[in-house]
């Protein structure tokens, strides 16, 4: 219950799925934390229900994109609570609609995926570090995906806009790390958010889980305990790393599914 006793932490996309999740475990853990959404009613909610559970949680209206609201968010934290230990830079994605392959894709979708996902990844980080220096130190944590470490048939922006990510996390991870400050992603693999339950086919879903070393797909939660984790002083020792929390789909060959089909079952 006290692994982010006093700690503060800004979580971005905290409304629903991941970030709600990692809020609600921060707060669990001791920690103040700001609700940040694009969506006004849902950042009210998620704050409201972490105070309800008895922490204390304050919602903000953020454009992740947009350098003047990301300040206004990192200033409403600090004049609230009186300084910045933790910041999640979780926003992201693209519109599986317009990021299509090489040749279909939409290039303004590729102009807003890296807003989305590379630039709030920056401006963030921008904002949080000063006041970091300032309280001794801190953990910025970056939403990166599975995408950025392998080729897909579809999805060609986010892949490379996550990758980036990766590379900006080890940036950030060396150039601030004698200040104390540490910096690491997660890379989700199939989690079952909102998201992926409005734009994926339930006969998808169902094959996603035969390229998963474990029998299942993940939950927001799986993701929310990460994040604690790397929040925490037990990460103290942890700085510019990808940890990859994906139930072992990119840990396995393309062939794993068939050749299991072929042995015969464990007594």
């Amino acid at each position: 219950m006290d692994r982010l006793k006093d700690k503060v932490a800004i979580i971005t996309g905290a409304g629903s799925g991941i970030g709600l999740a990692a809020a609600r475990l921060m707060s669990h853990e001791g920690a103040k934390v700001v609700v940040a959404d694009y969506d006004a009613a849902s950042a009210e909610a998620g704050a409201r229900a972490l105070t309800e559970a008895g922490g204390e949680a304050l919602p903000c209206t953020v454009d992740v994109t947009d350098d003047t609201s990301v300040g206004d968010m990192v200033e409403a934290a600090v004049r609230e609570y009186g300084r910045l230990d933790v910041l999640c830079n979780h926003v992201g994605g693209t519109d599986p609609r317009k990021d299509l392959d090489l040749l279909r894709l939409d290039m303004d979708e590729f102009g807003r995926a890296v807003d989305r996902n590379v630039r709030s990844t920056l401006i963030g980080s921008r904002h949080a570090v000063p006041h970091m220096i300032r309280g001794g130190g801190g953990s910025i944590i970056n939403t990166a995906s599975v995408a950025g470490l392998v080729g897909d048939v579809l999805q060609i922006s986010y892949g490379a806009v996550k990758a980036a990510v990766v590379n900006i996390t080890k940036s950030i991870a060396v150039q601030y790390g004698p200040q104390n400050i540490r910096c690491n992603a997660v890379a989700p693999g199939a989690i079952m958010t909102p998201a992926l339950l409005d734009n994926l086919p339930d006969e998808v879903i169902e094959a996603l889980k035969g390229y998963n070393a474990l029998p299942y797909l993940g939950a927001p939660e799986d993701i929310g305990h990460t994040m604690v984790f790397l929040a925490s002083d037990e990460a103290r020792y942890l700085t510019g790393q990808l940890l990859v929390v994906d139930g072992g789909m990119t840990s396995q060959s393309p062939a794993v599914p068939g050749r299991r089909a072929m042995l015969p079952p464990v007594e």
